[in-house]
């Protein structure tokens, strides 16, 4: 029984490593870019909607909350149909080295926008800046099973986080399009980069 547990532990191990080793070929182009058109929308609804975001700061942060999970589940679906086609024996794998990497970066931004939003409601206008640094976060530690392009998408997160963090120091205040142009810039990049890697143009 103890050679056989082996037996099964040392398979699971080989297949982690070449999971690990091999391109992940789940992200769909077409589900990424639907989601920056749905944080465009978010941003132009919320403009003539809502008015000034802070003053309405449960209708703006809960717009784009609802956005990223409507997004996560785009991309989750569709990620799971493409890793079946793709990586078939790898595929339970491979899903979990990509949910993996991305995930710390997810549950920092959760947590952080939970405590803020209960101890620091003031500070809440630090929030779009902040959860674009993360998703940057995100995107560099899931590079390495994507193709090369994708680190641009990173920086742009990056960049984006820090300038409407600046931005938004400015009084401060927010604007919808300080969440809404970054996340389509950044999503249909995305998109774009996967789309033109080679064996990536089935999404």
């Amino acid at each position: 029984m103890r050679d056989l547990q082996k037996a099964l532990a040392d398979i699971d191990a080989i297949r982690n490593q070449m999971a690990a080793a091999t391109a992940f070929r789940g992200f769909g182009p077409g589900a990424l870019a639907t989601t920056g058109v749905l944080a465009f929308l978010m941003a132009a609804a919320q403009e003539v909607l809502i008015g000034p975001p802070l003053a309405h700061p449960i209708a703006f942060f809960g717009g784009w909350i609802v956005t990223a999970v409507i997004s996560a589940i785009i991309i989750g679906v569709e990620m799971a149909v493409r890793t079946r086609r793709h990586h078939a024996g790898l595929a339970d794998a491979m899903l979990y080295n990509a949910v993996q990497q991305f995930l710390p970066a997810g549950a920092a931004g959760a947590l952080l926008t939970l405590a803020i939003a209960r101890v620091a409601p003031q500070a809440l206008w630090m929030l779009p800046g902040l959860w674009l640094v993360f998703v940057s976060l995100g995107v560099f530690a899931s590079a390495r099973s994507l193709p090369k392009g994708i680190h641009l998408a990173g920086v742009w997160y990056f960049v984006s986080g820090f300038v409407v963090f600046a931005l938004a120091s400015e009084g401060p205040h927010l604007s919808p399009w300080m969440m809404g142009i970054p996340f389509s810039v950044g999503q249909v990049a995305i998109a774009a980069i996967l789309y033109f890697a080679p064996g990536e143009a089935d999404g």
